[in-house]
């Protein structure tokens, strides 16, 4: 049977790939440049996140070839490519990974009604096909705990597939042309200038890194912000330089039961239940999960958005996070919650506003697992913390960055001043601000608004809306 193997962005790796693995014999692998992604003007709005794909594609091209395949990179719609390429190859078959997105459901449903032929989706994407959850009435879960328990009673883990020793191309009745993939540069991409390469080779790297290194911390280590206690694998996952099965399968068979081990096994079952709650209720991108909040009054905040945006609150952890993604096109997930919790608590700016900054810098960004984050965050999400609970940037900083590192790497205005006053400099009396260089309102900038005060403004709105 002769295959097109349509890769897609989420799957850029020949390790554990299903539809590859069954077409090697005879695959015609195709990636397409689709101007929803890929037009200068749509890529320069996700700079981060393109670059880091069209690395891993450049790689992903590299190594079919050095298989004995080769991969097709054409430019259009998907829609028009994929349904045109089939029949000019012959095929009898399409064969690609799910994805959860609505909008990529629709492609997909489009291609389908397009093509002649059979148009098979793998799962790959999640541990589990987002949906096959459900409670004893067959409704959706909505609060993590009992998703896990039920997710650990029907998930039977298998190895993942072994890469191709050969792919054979198929001998196609027209030859077809591959375009070149667009470096960041043609696409006049501005990216972070610390962000990391992508590849496959570079996600098996960070893997065994993390194995090797940091998984026996990971439990109290992936909430010191100062350390590099986190797997770093978020990027790899979202576009599948490394399958999610692949990561399960190491972890659990390399390293000895421990709660750190534990600890990362629950973090990988937490994005299941991101993107399950996404497959259910596809609205989440746009509307809050919680229908009490569809008309919460958010604040039209200009001055306070840009000040978050650009790490000028005068909050040095929420300051820190706002600089470390510009920087890095990361933001290390304690601070991430504490900057989420700022921006919606303390200055009651709209988290979709939020959402979409991220979306806009991440390289891992991913629609599902940061929607549920900002959801989380401002207390309107599946599973979210109570909207009371709004997170104080001192107390954080002081638990979390005891030594004051993170910050004082991302805000090195501040790196002189003693761990006592790090995280709430307009405390310090004046000699020590003097002996640390600071003027405040001048060398670094007023807390733009007292925590106390926000937190019980904030507290009173949100209390009122949701009762009335």
């Amino acid at each position: 049977m002769k295959r097109l193997v349509w890769f897609r962005g989420k799957d850029l790796r020949v390790d554990d790939h299903g539809p590859l693995h069954d077409a090697q014999e005879a695959a015609a692998c195709v990636f397409v440049l689709d101007p929803y992604f890929f037009a200068p003007d749509r890529a320069q709005r996700m700079a981060n996140r393109i670059a880091f794909l069209l690395e891993s594609l450049q790689e992903l091209q590299h190594t079919i070839s050095a298989l004995g395949g080769q991969l097709i990179v054409v430019a259009g719609r998907s829609q028009e490519v994929i349904p045109r390429l089939a029949r000019q190859l012959g095929v009898d078959e399409v064969v690609a990974h799910r994805w959860t997105e609505p909008f990529a459901r629709t492609r997909d449903q489009q291609v389908a009604s397009a093509l002649h032929v059979p148009f098979r989706l793998y799962e790959g994407e999640t541990l589990l096909p987002p949906g096959q959850i459900r409670t004893g009435k067959g409704s959706p879960y909505a609060v993590f705990t009992p998703y896990s328990r039920m997710f650990g009673k029907v998930f039977e883990p298998c190895p993942p597939l072994p890469a191709p020793a050969r792919i054979r191309s198929i001998r196609a009745p027209v030859e077809l042309k591959s375009v070149p993939i667009p470096t960041p540069d043609e696409l006049n991409l501005t990216t972070s200038p610390q962000r990391l390469r992508g590849g496959e080779g570079a996600a098996k790297e960070r893997l065994e890194r993390f194995i090797g290194d940091r998984m026996q911390q990971y439990d109290t280590g992936r909430d010191q912000m100062g350390l590099s206690g986190t797997s770093r694998l978020s990027q790899d996952l979202k576009f599948g330089t490394v399958s999610v099965r692949s990561v399960w399968h190491r972890v659990l068979s390399e390293v000895d039961p421990h709660p750190s081990r534990e600890a990362f096994l629950r973090e990988l079952i937490w994005r299941e239940f991101s993107h399950s709650c996404l497959w259910h209720r596809p609205s989440l991108l746009e509307t809050p999960f919680r229908d009490a909040w569809r008309d919460f009054p958010w604040a039209d905040d200009d001055e306070g958005w840009d000040k978050w945006a650009t790490g000028q609150t005068g909050f040095p952890i929420v300051d820190a996070s706002a600089r470390e993604l510009l920087a890095t096109g990361f933001v290390h997930n304690r601070a991430r919650m504490v900057s989420a919790s700022f921006l919606t608590k303390h200055l009651r700016i709209d988290f979709r506003r939020g959402e979409a900054h991220y979306m806009t810098h991440l390289t891992d960004g991913d629609w599902a697992q940061n929607t549920a984050g900002w959801q989380w965050a401002a207390g309107c999400g599946c599973d979210a913390q109570p909207y009371f609970r709004v997170f104080n940037p001192m107390r954080q900083g002081e638990r979390f960055d005891p030594e004051g590192d993170y910050v004082r790497k991302w805000v090195p205005e501040l790196s002189k001043l003693s761990n006592r006053y790090i995280h709430a400099p307009w405390t310090a009396p004046k000699d020590c601000l003097d002996a640390a260089g600071l003027v405040l309102g001048e060398t670094y900038p007023h807390p733009v608004v007292d925590h106390a005060t926000a937190r019980n403004e904030y507290l009173e709105l949100a209390r009122n809306f949701l009762r009335s």
